[in-house]
């Protein structure tokens, strides 16, 4: 037998090592660096430990802090160090679950002691004495007798265990005289995780297991890179985040309200919340109608047996809202159950059904700024990034076919004229047939393929999100990133198998055929409410002047000044500009300030010889004074601004 193996690297080259090797000899055998950067390793595409045995011809990448995946097993093992820590500040700890998350980690407790941030200095700085100690972490697999007396004083850790089916591995893995039930990987000794590259963030209460109907544990969450460098940056981003906070920000905007008293995820908005909304609504309806979409108007509330017939009934019933009406009489009732609308597809596909269609009458466009309303868990719900009402920018689009990739390509070509309008760049991502869902093998196929087509023509970069489409059909995500770098989640393109089949809509086809049509759902926007909590925290409040609520305020420099004041107002209120005068009995720097401080784009002074002269005194919120111009040529760009 030889005493040498053959593995493969990455870069298609192969190295040899001893028979019986590891994952972290074959990042020695190709040099020391890697070696000294090495975190854990991918082994034929299954990322595990350094000491990993590796066997002749395994394919092997040595992963590093500048991998994703190394970043991931650095906060899966700080995650872990902090459970160290608390274990050994506080008493009777009782520990949950502790993985990696996007930015960090976080950790679950059960403890009568109550953990606050006042905690995080200490359990951070025996934090940073394990790391020291740079104690390995191990790996074992055990069997279930043992691990149930490893765990004998863990309930929650036997009922981890309890959930793991017979005949799998049991892994544990042992750090010092700490024990966990884990999968792995970790790094290979907790001296690997930098001691200045992560810090505890928060404490918040968290539901086990994320099932509301069970104990609520303390979580506490960190943030970790791979740099000191990568934290700094992460905080001024989040500090500079807290600033554009829409929370705060569109309240004192007048903007939008949110009132403990209406309940959570129902925002009311204000006049000038009102007025961005609806403009919003208006350029958005300028641009569907001359691209041919035809505007509907549907119910919020329908039958029960809609919802059944969509799909809605059986397997989204727990986020719908359902009441029953009495359609009978107090003597002989006969309740009939409806449910409020949590999407707008049925009531598109209910229209399209009312008529008969042939293949001349398709693509037929169906848009509706359509307001729905989702049971979310108060804990999730966030201002008006996740709200229980919302109203989307939704269309479908019912085709043929041959039709599918020119529609899809169109939604794009919408799509970059959205978001290219407010400067923000953006990705797009396709996800594949998901592990249960509907539809044949051959429909999923060209589905997808029509979707990379649409992308392609365009000359535009995707990622593959496998097998994360919907149930009954594949999508596009488009993510935007906004002035601060924050990716968001905003439009989508999905193809629908599903309800063309439950509502049994058809076309005639050229040879007087019955076809089933494609069904393409789309959102640009997404939720309009969420759009608009992204533009004011990209803008920081400051709305371009074609979107903002009130574009210009008119400033008299005295009481005596009022009346040339309003006439400004009354001209460019004339050509559509949305203009308030500050007649209220303040000097004039108060004025102008209060009107920066609400980030209104222009401010235009009046006094004397702006009466005499026909002027105003241009001043805008970022380039401060422009001086004196003709009320006319500031007529001009008002009615420029307007969509």
């Amino acid at each position: 037998m030889s005493d040498q193996i053959h593995v493969s690297l990455p870069d298609g080259s192969a190295k040899e090592v001893p028979t019986g090797a590891t994952c972290a000899d074959v990042a020695a055998a190709i040099g020391a660096g890697l070696s000294k950067a090495a975190l854990a390793a991918r082994v034929n595409g299954e990322l595990c430990d350094l000491a990993t045995p590796v066997r002749d011809g395994d394919a092997v990448a040595i992963v590093t802090p500048k991998d994703p995946q190394g970043v991931e097993v650095l906060r899966h093992s700080t995650a872990h160090i902090m459970a160290e820590a608390v274990e050994e500040l506080f008493s009777d700890v009782k520990l949950g679950i502790g993985p990696d998350i996007e930015n960090g980690f976080y950790y679950d407790f059960r403890t009568p002691d109550s953990i606050s941030s006042d905690d995080f200095p200490r359990i951070e700085e025996r934090m940073r004495a394990i790391i020291r100690e740079n104690q390995p972490f191990v790996r074992e697999v055990v069997n279930r007798a043992d691990a149930e007396k490893l765990f004998a004083d863990q309930p929650l850790k036997l009922e981890l265990l309890g959930d793991i089916p017979e005949g799998d591995d049991v892994t544990v893995y042992r750090h010092g005289d700490h024990v966990e039930l884990c999968r792995g990987p970790h790094v290979p000794s907790a001296g690997k995780v930098p001691a200045d590259s992560w810090e505890l963030s928060k404490v918040a209460g968290a539901y086990w297991k994320g099932d509301a109907e069970n104990e609520m544990l303390q979580r506490v969450y960190g943030v970790e890179f791979a740099t000191k460098k990568e934290l700094k940056a992460y905080n001024h981003m989040m500090e500079e985040a807290k600033k554009r906070d829409h929370r705060i920000l569109g309240p004192k905007l007048g903007l939008f309200e949110l009132m403990d008293e209406v309940g959570p995820g129902l925002p009311l908005f204000l006049p000038n919340g009102a007025r961005v909304v609806r403009t919003m609504q208006e350029w958005l309806r300028k641009q569907l109608y001359e691209r041919g979409y035809q505007e509907v108007i549907t119910p919020h509330v329908y039958k029960s047996d809609v919802w059944k017939t969509s799909g809605h009934y059986d397997f989204y019933k727990e986020n719908m809202y359902f009441f029953n009406i009495n359609e009978g009489t107090d003597e002989e009732p006969k309740l009939s159950e409806f449910g409020v609308k949590p999407m707008n597809c049925p009531g598109h596909v209910l229209l399209y059904k009312s008529r008969l269609h042939s293949y001349r009458d398709l693509p037929l466009r169906y848009f509706e700024f359509g307001t729905v309303y989702r049971h979310e868990l108060s804990g999730a719900v966030h201002g008006l990034f996740r709200a229980r009402g919302f109203t989307q920018d939704d269309a479908h689009v019912f085709c043929r076919e041959d039709q599918v990739v020119d529609e899809v390509e169109a939604i794009m070509d919408l799509v970059d004229i959205i978001m290219g309008t407010f400067d923000l760049e953006y990705s797009a991502e396709i996800s594949t047939r998901p592990a249960h869902s509907i539809g044949t093998d051959e429909m999923w196929e060209k589905a997808e393929a029509f979707l990379k087509e649409a992308l392609e023509r365009r000359g535009m970069a995707y990622d593959i999100n496998e097998g994360d489409g919907a149930f009954y059909g594949p999508k596009i995500d488009i993510k935007v990133k906004d002035s601060i770098g924050r990716t968001w989640q905003c439009s989508t393109i999905q193809v629908d198998f599903n309800l063309p089949e439950r509502f049994d809509i058809t076309y005639r086809t050229a040879d007087n055929t019955v076809e089933r049509p494609w069904m393409l759902h789309r959102a640009i926007f997404g939720s309009i409410e969420r759009f608009l909590g992204i533009l004011i925290e990209n803008y920081a409040g400051a709305l371009p002047l074609w979107l903002a609520p009130v574009q210009a305020v008119v400033v008299p420099i005295t009481d005596r000044h009022l009346e040339y004041a309003e006439d400004v107002a009354k001209r460019l209120r004339a050509v559509g500009g949305r203009v308030e005068v500050a007649s209220q009995s303040e000097p004039m720097r108060a004025k102008i300030a209060k009107a920066q401080d609400q980030k209104i784009p222009y401010m235009l002074v009046v006094g004397d010889k702006e009466a005499e002269d026909d002027t105003v005194s241009v001043r805008e919120r970022f380039e401060g004074d422009q001086g004196a111009r003709p009320v006319e040529e500031f007529v001009k760009v008002l009615a420029a601004a307007q969509v």
